[in-house]
């Protein structure tokens, strides 16, 4: 059986994002820029039944023109992902995530038209499955909502996580034998 453990990813996430954006804008081709957007604080350690793990290096980058500020690309979350199957007995495999930005009411904010929502897929071989003990690391990059660069506008990040628990067990068994004169 699959389950959907959500992980909000603390109040105070993007405070950098709800108190002003820092902006860090760098030039990368003649008339394009990067603009980077500070998510504060940039790690958070999340749990979500049997994982734990953490998300760092979080940061909000968009490119825009320069002297217009028309966005040629659209903002996208950028981070890394590390998981950790904290069980003793059970063998965790990943099979996706979902990620969502809440408003200040506790409300999704939603992507634009033509943008895909933000989702996981572990596709690393192995990293999928985690036994008693295991990490895996995933990078984030993700989509993310114009409407929640503004100023006060995002409270939180939600990753809900998808995962199919099954029982680990490590047992010995003996057996009785014996070798015959050599011939």
């Amino acid at each position: 059986m699959s389950k959907w453990i959500g992980v909000t990813v603390v109040a105070g996430v993007v405070a950098g994002l709800a108190l002003g954006c820092a902006q860090q804008p760098s030039a990368t081709a003649a008339g394009v820029e990067s603009r980077s957007y500070k998510v504060t604080p940039a790690s958070v350690t999340v749990r979500a039944g049997i994982i734990a793990g953490e998300v760092t290096e979080m940061k909000v980058t968009e490119m825009v023109e320069q002297g217009s500020d028309r966005v040629v690309s659209p903002a996208k979350l950028t981070g890394t992902l590390r998981l950790r199957n904290t069980s003793a007995n059970q063998t965790v495999h990943l099979v996706g995530g979902k990620i969502q930005y809440i408003d200040g009411q506790g409300q999704p904010i939603k992507l634009e038209a033509a943008r895909t929502e933000p989702t996981l897929k572990f596709a690393t071989y192995g990293s999928e499955r985690l036994d008693p003990g295991q990490e895996a690391t995933e990078s984030l990059d993700v989509e993310f909502p114009a409407a929640a660069l503004k100023v006060k506008k995002l409270k939180e990040i939600r990753l809900e996580l998808a995962y199919i628990p099954s029982a680990y067990r490590e047992e010995t068994v003996n057996f009785i034998v014996s070798i015959s004169a050599g011939k």
